[in-house]
């Protein structure tokens, strides 16, 4: 029964397992929300299956520990002087998925929480939720050690939802009842199947992160994390505040390389960056040798090359906080990612061609991603901004 990772043994050592797999993102340009959006997502995840395999919370399978970690949750929010409005059993459907996956199976339960008045915007929201995630998991998890089972919150966010599994491709849409309901709508959809011998499965490891998808591994991971935990007793931030030590550790080292720069990135992103000022600083295009580049966009790769060592892959990435959705290929550029933008508004990215069947007469055009080049869709901005825009704005903001 994998219902947890197994302790180092042998040649076998946790802290190597990657994450590698088809993904891809299907938006809606002028950020309109339709079922449409959800059901394109499914199609493209559905069709890289070829290459295998509020809040979500996965706890305990029994009633009664699950109660004893709902109620410490809830002590948690309590404390942090949120409010929880309600608990939601998620409705699935088990009958198509395996026998493997069904004794692993956490119960899926999904938890509703009041923004306090004192907090002005919704990123100060998503802080607050992340301190919650974090005291929650440092205070539950440990207390699955004797009990087995799990306690794991896929999504804590004002603005994203995770529905994820130790499932394949085609059964996802099955399984959680929610994704075929019409009344669901998104303006944004990220998806990611895995394909992959070197992870052992779990309902917690499967993609989506919190924040991204990724496609390939992180080469530089032991050093990039090693550097994450060095400099955690030197941070300070006025958005945290007391709150900041709360939050370390940062990576939780038991989780995959995916899950451990979506650790990393999250902390940048809420500490004060937009999202791809941080995707920028984790994976910096190839720059030192660039004599075309512009200064100031020279000066920002270079600033934060002392604040930050590059997460090196192979990579391909996708990204997004809710709002905006982007994609981006690390400066190897060995994880290539294609991507359509058509002429009813819809940008359509996957590592796969013939992820979607799209007439060619909808087309306005196509592109791939290239090494250190981001494409970037901003819902709010209904638009799609440039690799030179974004990057030139963020270098002359810095």
């Amino acid at each position: 029964m994998l219902d947890r990772l197994p302790e180092k043994q042998g040649l076998y050592d946790p802290r190597y397992e990657h994450d590698a797999c088809g993904m891809g993102f299907v938006v809606n340009i002028k950020g309109e929300k339709s079922h449409s959006i959800i059901d394109d997502a499914l199609t493209v995840l559905e069709n890289l299956n070829h290459r295998g395999a509020s809040g979500m919370i996965f706890a305990h399978k029994y009633d009664n520990f699950r109660e004893v970690q709902k109620k410490t949750f809830e002590d948690i929010v309590k404390e942090e002087g949120q409010k929880i409005l309600g608990w939601r059993e998620v409705p699935i459907d088990k009958s198509s998925i395996g026998q493997t996956a069904i004794v692993a199976m956490p119960r899926f339960i999904q938890v509703f929480i009041e923004k306090n008045e004192d907090l002005l915007t919704d990123m100060d929201f998503e802080r607050k939720l992340y301190v919650i995630r974090k005291r929650a998991e440092k205070a539950i998890a440990p207390l699955c050690e004797s009990k087995g089972g799990t306690f794991y919150i896929a999504s804590l966010s004002c603005k994203t939802l995770v529905y994820k599994g130790m499932l394949t491709a085609g059964q996802l849409r099955e399984f959680y009842l929610d994704l075929a309901d019409l009344d669901f709508t998104s303006a944004l959809a990220m998806v990611h199947s895995r394909f992959s011998t070197n992870t052992f499965p779990s309902w917690e490891r499967a993609h989506p992160n919190r924040y991204l998808v990724h496609n390939g591994e992180i080469n530089t991971i032991r050093g990039n994390v090693n550097w994450m935990r060095a400099r955690q007793k030197g941070l300070k931030s006025p958005l945290f505040g007391d709150d900041i030590e709360k939050v370390f550790p940062i990576v939780d080292e038991c989780g995959s390389d995916s899950a451990m720069f979506d650790n990393s990135l999250e902390f940048l992103y809420l500490g004060g960056r937009s999202l791809p000022h941080a995707v920028m600083m984790m994976i910096p295009e190839p720059w030192e040798k660039n004599s075309q580049m512009s200064k100031k966009k020279r000066a920002f790769y270079e600033y934060h090359n002392f604040l930050l060592e590059p997460w090196d892959g192979p990579a391909a990435i996708g990204f997004t906080d809710g709002e905006i959705i982007g994609g981006i290929l690390d400066r190897n550029g060995l994880r290539p990612s294609r991507y359509y933008v058509t002429k009813d508004e819809k940008v359509i990215m996957a590592s796969e061609v013939g992820v979607m069947d799209i007439n060619p007469e909808n087309v306005k055009y196509k592109g791939r991603l290239e090494p250190g080049k981001m494409l970037l869709i901003d819902t709010k901005e209904k638009r799609i901004i440039s690799d030179e825009e974004i990057k030139e704005s963020i270098s002359k903001a810095s």
